[in-house]
């Protein structure tokens, strides 16, 4: 069977959390860049992908997936749905709580830090020093909830990985990009949780293709 196709720039976030669960689950897979630069992103081939003309959209056969989560979970249900606890209540439960506390919690508080830092400078703009502060502190108290949950257990979820923890690894790479990422420093637990994914092969073909290159 032909390898999935992601469609969409590793520069973004959301496709690169894709990457992260396509490689945890041992996908067969193959990214196709689209060009925002030519509008690639709103020609009729791409919105027949992702209505919205956004990225990522997912192509497996002849079905369309888009969303990033949702393409995060449909490789995980094909190829590695242990990621999910789909068969146990009770740890699904949990992997279910924390992949919607990185969606509404953990994310949000980090987008703002990295538009301001990273993306604004690259359109032309200026970072703007008082929005950034501010959702650092927003962040901090996000990890302060982290660091007692990563006291009790290995992973978000339980002590075993999952993909409330792979989803985290775009954005968290993203932040390393910046000069604030000391923050993590003020909380063992979660440095700890952080360096051990740092170490899986999923997060190294990530970190690898999250760099720009010369």
């Amino acid at each position: 069977m032909a390898p999935m196709k992601l469609y969409g720039p590793t520069m973004s976030w959301n496709v690169t959390r894709c990457v992260a669960a396509l490689e945890e689950a041992g996908a067969e897979y193959e990214i196709v860049p689209i060009n925002f630069g030519t509008g690639e992103h709103k020609s009729p081939e791409h919105l027949a992908r992702n209505p919205f003309g956004q990225v990522p959209a997912l192509q497996d056969g002849d079905l369309y997936v888009f969303e990033s989560r949702a393409i995060c979970k449909y490789a995980c249900r094909k190829n590695k749905p242990e990621l999910l606890k789909e068969g146990d209540l009770k740890e699904g439960a949990m992997v279910d709580v924390w992949l919607e506390v990185e969606a509404h919690q953990y994310t949000p508080a980090l987008r703002p830090i990295l538009f301001e830092v990273l993306i604004k400078p690259m359109l032309g703009g200026t970072c703007d020093q008082k929005v950034v502060e501010e959702n650092l502190e927003k962040l901090k108290k996000v990890l302060e909830i982290y660091e007692a949950r990563l006291s009790k257990c290995k992973y978000l979820a339980g002590d075993f990985i999952s993909l409330a923890d792979i989803n985290h690894v775009s954005v968290t790479l993203c932040l390393f990009a910046t000069p604030h990422a000391s923050v993590l420093d003020a909380y063992p637990h979660v440095k700890a949780w952080w360096t051990g994914l740092m170490e899986r092969p999923s997060v190294h073909k990530v970190a690898a293709l999250m760099k720009p290159s010369a």
